[in-house]
């Protein structure tokens, strides 16, 4: 059986779509105390802190590395500081660890502003010091509405093999490479966001009158200019309500679900029909986590984790992909 660590863990994601695929988890890392709690209740395990303070020699034996390292450094809503920021550094403890236990494999996710933040510098000073490792990887930006699931969330994958696994990827079809990886193909989506939010009775969940009210303020205009029709009953969500603007989305894909979420409601997508954000349990549904999944009702640190994590179904084809070339 194959054997990862899940670093950066927020709540789980990436193991779960890695479990689903047969990998053991043997060891997991979140400095975040709520996200840990949450990662514990559904895991039985509390993952160990700080991964800067972990030393090399208590890290089981495993085969890949896996981390959505923190992204807010790159994000044009973390201000794409980038290395200079602390947080951006944490990929050097990915590096670290892979340069003193070369595991078979690793498997990485970030914003898709990785990938021009400093003018595409970060992301060469990235790929040069994992090659420089002797690893063959390759990343691909992927939205997670192209793979099955109703959310506009672009992110950043990353894959790569130990060289003397003699694993390529597509494009390398050549003689030194005995198989060849490859990202997922896009697929329609099987099921949109008219299937996840139903109308419920829960005053917690209900918005301000001021959110309301700009929420109306903004409606009508983008109702004639996109020829909505009622008939045809596609839910309308709205998102970033601001009293001098508001984005909605009548088209069976939810907004970018983000850690801002977890600064207060008018962050949280809300279902206009019912004038509610939505709730924990749909924002998991649309992040690809099973109905299983257990986390805190109406907090803002649940929230906030949920933003952080990543698509499970996208990762879990992905994974499912390592699997297979691996095996």
């Amino acid at each position: 059986m194959l054997k990862m660590i899940d670093l950066f863990a927020g709540i789980g994601g990436i193991r779960i779509a890695f479990e689903n695929n047969g990998i053991k988890c043997v060891m997991s890392s979140e400095i975040d105390k709520y996200a840990a709690e949450t990662y514990a209740i559904n895991f039985g395990e509390t993952p160990k802190g700080d991964i800067t303070k972990i030393p090399l020699d208590e890290i089981p034996e495993f085969d890949i590395i896996a981390g959505g390292f923190p992204c807010q450094p790159f994000s044009i809503g973390g201000l794409r500081k980038g290395f200079e920021d602390t947080r951006g550094t944490l990929f050097f403890e990915i590096e670290k660890i892979i340069k003193e236990r070369r595991p078979k494999a690793f498997f990485l996710e970030n914003v898709a502003g990785l990938v021009s933040h400093d003018n595409g510098k970060t992301l060469e000073v990235i790929e040069s010091r994992l090659h420089e490792l002797g690893y063959n990887s390759k990343w691909k930006l992927m939205n997670a509405y192209n793979y099955g699931v109703p959310q506009n969330r672009n992110r950043w994958y990353c894959v790569g093999f130990r060289e003397d696994l003699k694993i390529g990827f597509q494009e390398q079809k050549n003689a030194i490479y005995s198989k060849f990886y490859q990202f997922p193909k896009e697929r329609k989506l099987t099921f949109t966001i008219n299937d996840i939010v139903k109308d419920i009775e829960d005053e917690r969940y209900n918005i301000t009158e001021i959110a309301q009210f700009n929420i109306n303020n903004f409606l009508a205009e983008y109702l004639v200019s996109k020829r909505y029709n009622a008939s045809q009953g596609n839910i309308i969500l709205a998102n970033e309500i601001r009293a001098s603007r508001c984005n909605f989305r009548s088209d069976g894909i939810s907004p970018c679900l983000t850690a801002k979420m977890g600064t207060g409601g008018n962050n949280v997508p809300v279902y206009i029909k019912q004038m509610r954000k939505l709730t924990e349990r749909e924002c998991l549904k649309i992040m690809g986590f099973p109905d299983t999944y257990q986390i805190k009702e109406n907090s803002s640190h649940s929230y906030k984790q949920i933003g952080n994590s990543v698509v499970v179904s996208v990762i879990e084809e992905i994974a499912k992909e390592i699997v297979r070339v691996l095996l």
